[in-house]
């Protein structure tokens, strides 16, 4: 199971060329075929209709899309906390990709790539910016805290799956992501 989010540090990976089920996070579809895409932005899912991959989006807007047999809600989370963060509607396509993959994974591993949280510069990381439903190149990074939360709380959640991030070799895992079930390794090992 690969579940690839969109930092700046997977645009050199063939993706298609890595074998197993991908769940991908929004505009991947541009570029590669993905088993499953997540897509909380409304904007994102109009654009994406006429691929035809399974995508999920949240259950506020399902409505809309009832005549899209493809598009179904993200899954729901296993528990909500008492936090803002907490919130189904403050969580983003990447974190719902990993808590999809976790779910769907029938192996012991869910790898991730493209989950850079931080970006090298002081604007957006993002392969995708610039383009149609994006920021733009210039904008201030993401403060990436929710998301770190989020995921660690994924990891949490399935503590029997391993979890194994590819990033490169200057990128440093989060201390709440240090848990006996997550591991870090070389872009170049994927």
């Amino acid at each position: 199971m690969l579940v690839i989010g969109n930092g700046e540090s997977r645009k050199d990976i063939p993706i298609d060329k890595i074998k197993g089920t991908k769940v991908g996070c929004n505009a991947i579809i541009r570029d590669y075929i993905v088993d499953h895409l997540i897509c909380v932005d409304q904007r994102m899912v109009d654009e994406v209709l006429k691929y035809n991959t399974k995508i999920y989006t949240r259950a506020d807007w399902i409505s809309k899309y009832s005549n899209f047999e493809n598009v179904t809600t993200v899954p729901k989370l296993i528990k909500q906390g008492t936090e803002r963060w907490d919130e189904p509607f403050q969580w983003g396509s990447g974190p719902y990709a990993v808590l999809l993959s976790a779910k769907l994974c029938k192996g012991p591993t869910v790898r991730l790539i493209g989950f850079d949280l931080h970006s090298i510069t002081n604007t957006v990381n993002n392969v995708y910016k610039g383009t149609s439903n994006y920021d733009p190149v210039d904008k201030n990074a993401v403060d990436p805290r929710y998301w770190i939360h989020q995921i660690s709380t994924v990891f949490d959640w399935f503590p029997k799956l391993r979890f194994k991030i590819y990033q490169t070799q200057d990128w440093t895992l989060p201390e709440s992501w240090k848990k006996h079930n997550v591991s870090l390794d070389s872009l170049d090992n994927l």
